[in-house]
């Protein structure tokens, strides 16, 4: 006769990491949008903490968003001060740092200017896109059972083709930085004056400010390769968790 097992105890604190790991896979979307939410929205808050006058919570902002960013502020969004955009000139003139680029990537803003988000447009639109497409995924995801993009996922290709756009956007701008700030072709886009034989305003054709094609090709790229990345990569995780080959989720986060 084969003699019983001694009965094993489970301790609370592997029980509780037994539940917790559970829910965290259950409601495992519903922690990433968290997560995407959390840091989408900290770079809006450096702004604000410095117009309060609490620099040293701002300042780290600063220093770990500029881990992933550039952080120049001609390409950057200002809170509380008279324009949304700054000029690269009114920049210039505000800090006195002329065209150097760590100098100007490291500039904050004046009282007078305004403050910069601890991130570029680039970053707000891609993160930002990233954040509201996953919560778009999480409604539609129960609803579009097994169509495309929402229930199956967008094929990789297509994921990579949405995301070029960014990738080219961002190298040319690079590559055009080589050349100084105030003197890449990026800064002028004299070749787009030509293709559209100069039909649109000057400011569209030069600079960053808000409505310029740079500043519209920003953002208009980042959303695109949101989307790539967030229907290609959540329906695989989606599928992976789940045990299945079509996402079957309720139409909530959870």
């Amino acid at each position: 006769m084969t003699a019983a097992s001694p009965p094993t105890l489970t301790s609370p604190l592997v029980s509780g990491a037994d539940r917790f790991v559970q829910g965290l896979l259950r409601h495992w979307l519903l922690f990433v949008s968290l997560v995407l939410g959390i840091w989408t929205t900290l770079p809006w808050l450096a702004p604000v903490l410095m117009h309060l006058g609490w620099y040293w919570p701002a300042w780290w902002l600063y220093f770990i968003y500029g881990l992933f960013c550039h952080q120049l502020p001609e390409r950057s969004w200002f809170l509380f001060g008279p324009s949304f955009t700054p000029s690269l000139a009114e920049i210039q003139a505000a800090s006195g740092v002329g065209a150097d680029f760590f100098a100007l990537r490291h500039f904050l803003g004046t009282p007078a200017l305004g403050w910069k988000l601890a991130w570029s447009d680039r970053m707000v639109s891609f993160y930002g896109g990233g954040f509201l497409f996953a919560l778009l995924y999480g409604l539609l995801r129960g609803r579009a059972r097994g169509l495309r993009p929402i229930g199956r996922g967008l094929p990789w290709q297509a994921a990579l083709l949405l995301m070029l756009p960014m990738a080219v956007d961002g190298i040319t701008h690079m590559i055009s930085d080589l050349w100084g700030v105030t003197a890449g072709f990026r800064q002028s886009n004299a070749w787009l004056t030509v293709l559209t034989s100069n039909l649109l305003p000057p400011t569209f054709y030069a600079g960053d400010a808000w409505g310029s094609f740079n500043s519209l090709a920003r953002l208009g790229t980042g959303l695109l390769a949101a989307f790539g990345l967030i229907f290609w990569l959540l329906p695989i995780v989606d599928r992976a968790l789940r045990g299945d080959g079509v996402s079957i989720g309720a139409t909530h986060l959870a």
